[in-house]
């Protein structure tokens, strides 16, 4: 039986606040599959498992402060519940709905597998029949029950998956005391979530005879709130909310750069990049393509600093226990501006790997989740180089401070037409200053310089990218 833990969701993080449970006891859980929602101080993240098995039991209530570590939850193994993986069930039923044989699967020597549950004990006749009532098919439907026994519930949730709301925590305690369906109420919040002033607002519009609902006209006091923030003043989803929410991380970040500016012997670079080959052949490449797969120089700029940070990898890693520890693999940090102020930093992995298309649409996907609060724990954790680029607001260049414990943050500024001389003869090009951060513990200038050639290099070969 494992323990499902806090995990770190960055490097300054020292605690979080549970604030959805997305799984139940007897839900068949396998790796990368997201079970909780955590509030840092940055974000709302959805936090991935990291082994396959069953949720034996949830530790911790929503709207609970806990550290860096401590217990969430249980998952029991398939092996230690006996249960049978969906896989097995998906063989054992077909999909009509009535038992099937299934063929034998191959025996390692000397290794006994279990043997298959008893054909009826998969289902019984009443799932069956409420499956096909339903037009359910059995062979979709993961069984929760003992052994892998597929239950009523497991039919009636097939049935009607979930829908998923968007709302704030606040919004959801409210409606949880005061018995409101959220599906109920129309969201006011970023893309259309639920705040708690809607709940309120619904509640005024629909009182309810036996009273439960005077608890959404009471919650905005502070004994409704998490204990942590009971001694901050009263807890609303206005603009006092959105105050202390912006506050909270504007402190984050000022303890990290301060940290970074404590600890980290900055030294900095810049080279300016001539982009005229680059823009030639985005142009040419978007003119062929729908608007939805059409590129941003963005992404240009991105998977040439994965390339670069590969090609150099003294770059690319982390500073721990007083030497540097070089990346097997580059995990690109990109620097997000989140709406109400303040930013955000989550991974792009294997960006040097990925193809332009591809990489833009997961760029496209990512900002979008930032901005919104639904970042995965998978994308938030141990960037081993980041990037930041503020040239849509335009800045001609962007000199950053390192997120430690990484050695190295590289800047974008604004795409911009200067003077150039090429060839000896002098004229207008689209060009872009980048510059890098780099930490002297790790590396010295001339490593510097030979990144930067080596993004210049690359941005002259846009279609090798």
């Amino acid at each position: 039986m494992g323990e499902f833990r806090m995990p770190a969701l960055g490097a300054d993080m020292e605690q979080g606040t549970l604030t959805e449970w997305l799984v139940h006891p007897g839900d068949h859980v396998s790796k990368g599959d997201p079970v909780a929602v955590i509030e840092t101080a940055k974000s709302d993240i959805e936090v991935e498992c990291f082994e396959d098995g069953v949720v034996s039991a949830l530790l911790a209530e929503p709207g609970t402060v806990l550290p860096v570590g401590a217990p969430l939850a249980l998952i029991t193994s398939e092996a230690e519940t006996g249960a049978v993986p969906p896989v097995a069930d998906e063989r054992a039923v077909s999909r009509s709905g009535e038992p099937t044989a299934s063929p034998e699967p191959p025996v390692a020597p000397d290794i006994l597998e279990p043997a298959p549950p008893p054909a009826d004990t998969v289902t019984s006749p009443l799932v069956r029949h409420l499956a096909q009532d339903k037009h359910v098919d059995l062979a979709t439907v993961r069984g929760t029950g003992r052994g892998g026994r597929i239950t009523r519930h497991d039919v009636e949730r097939a049935a009607a998956p979930p829908v998923r709301i968007r709302a704030t925590p606040m919004a959801r305690r409210l409606a949880s005391e005061a018995g409101i369906d959220l599906a109920a109420v129309t969201g006011t919040g970023d893309a259309g979530a639920v705040r708690g002033a809607d709940v309120r607002g619904w509640a005024a519009a629909h009182p309810a005879p036996d009273g439960r609902r005077e608890a959404a006209d009471h919650v905005p006091k502070a004994a409704t709130a998490a204990p942590h923030r009971a001694t901050s003043g009263p807890a609303t989803d206005g603009p006092g909310a959105r105050d202390q929410r912006r506050e909270t991380m504007r402190s984050a970040i000022a303890a990290l750069m301060a940290r970074s500016q404590r600890e980290i012997p900055h030294y900095y670079l810049s080279r300016t990049v001539d982009l005229a080959r680059a823009m030639a052949w985005l142009n040419a490449h978007n003119r062929d393509c729908p608007v939805s797969r059409r590129l941003l120089p963005a992404c240009l700029l991105l998977k040439a600093a994965a390339r670069g940070a590969r090609e150099v990898p003294e770059l690319n890693g982390h500073w721990a226990d007083g030497r540097f520890h070089p990346a097997d693999t580059v995990r690109l940090g990109v620097a997000i501006a989140v709406r109400g102020g303040g930013l955000v930093a989550p991974v792009l992995v294997d960006a040097d790997e990925d193809t332009l298309p591809h990489l833009m649409s997961r760029l496209k996907d990512l900002a979008n989740r930032a901005r919104t609060g639904r970042l995965k724990s998978s994308e938030t954790g141990a960037p081993t180089i980041t990037v930041t680029s503020i040239g849509d607001r335009g800045a001609d260049a962007v000199y950053g401070v390192i997120h430690p414990p990484q050695v190295a943050l590289v800047g974008f500024g604004a795409i911009q037409d200067r003077p150039c001389a090429v060839d000896g003869l002098l004229g207008i090009r689209p060009t872009v200053i980048a510059t890098l951060a780099g930490d002297h513990r790790a590396s010295d200038g001339a490593t510097g310089a030979r990144y930067l050639a080596a993004v210049e290099r690359l941005l002259q070969q846009p279609e090798e990218l």
